[in-house]
């Protein structure tokens, strides 16, 4: 095969397959990409990664190359067959037919460390853009064994994943990401980086895991609770939303805390630091 386009349209053919639109499927045909995402996973043969959602296999090839072992997850039974016939030769590559979101990846990832020998645990993954959100808080707030996560998802999604908490794009998630892990962008990638193109650019960003919290939470519960209600009227003023939201009795015991904290009563949700609402969670408390 000449190159990642050939491969992949020849492997739809033989397999009689298409893109599931209802699984957000698009293949990856760009071998600059697949090579971005493998560096910036700095991957080793220490390392157990699981991939989320590989498809026809496109960037497992190149994780089974590096690394000790790979668990790959993916729902379609379609690219069951493709992934185990493409792979059977390599001792060091696993697959669950499952949902990510069902699977004990805690569970998992304790078995795999104690029986293989495996020092760290890495997720990589093209994620299905529909259902991107729900999978990258699944990984953090499990607070997993893991070092980091290098994805490529939807980019308007990744401009709110990894920007600063009180800057541009700063959405509820913004700052649930930053308590967990520190972000960065890797690289834009055009639509015609796939077939069939999606409708939107996308993006490979990465995340390290926090070995130590960014803020010291005593009701963890609650600071997410504060910040998910702050955004839920992003129009109003956070003491207004805050109020509404049944985080505050009144606005003058709204206020009175306001003022204690030295924030202006007019101040909108998103232009709070998560240090900021690490003190309004314990005025509160």
């Amino acid at each position: 095969m000449e190159n990642l386009e050939e491969k992949t349209r020849y492997i739809l053919k033989k397999y009689g397959i298409s893109a599931n639109k209802s699984l957000g499927q698009n293949f990856l045909i760009n071998q600059q990409v697949v090579d971005n995402i493998i560096e910036a996973s700095e991957i080793s043969e220490e390392d157990l990664i699981i991939e989320i959602g590989p498809g026809l296999g496109t960037l497992t090839e190149s994780l089974l190359e590096c690394a000790g072992k790979v668990i790959a997850i993916e729902l379609d039974e379609r690219m069951i067959k493709i992934l185990k016939d493409r792979f059977f030769m390599y001792e060091n590559f696993e697959i669950i037919n499952d949902d990510v979101l069902k699977v004990d990846l805690a569970e998992l990832i304790k078995k795999e460390k104690s029986e293989n020998n495996l020092k760290n645990v890495k997720i990589v993954a093209n994620l299905p853009y529909y259902i991107t959100t729900p999978i990258i808080m699944k990984l953090l707030e499990e607070e997993l064994d893991i070092q980091s996560i290098t994805v490529m998802i939807q980019k308007e999604v990744a401009d709110r994943l990894i920007a600063i908490p009180g800057e541009e794009y700063t959405g509820a998630i913004t700052y649930s990401v930053y308590y967990y892990a520190e972000a960065e962008s890797i690289m834009i990638v055009e639509k015609n980086s796939f077939i069939p193109e999606p409708e939107v650019q996308s993006k490979v960003i990465k995340l390290k895991i926090r070995k130590e919290p960014i803020a010291d939470l005593k009701n963890k519960d609650l600071f997410f609770k504060i910040i998910k209600t702050s955004f839920m009227q992003r129009r109003k003023t956070l003491i207004n939303a805050l109020v509404n939201g049944g985080i505050f009795k009144d606005k003058v015991q709204a206020k009175l805390i306001f003022e204690k904290l030295g924030f202006d009563v007019n101040i909108r949700g998103e232009k709070l630091s998560i240090q900021d609402y690490a003190k309004l969670c314990e005025a509160l408390q």
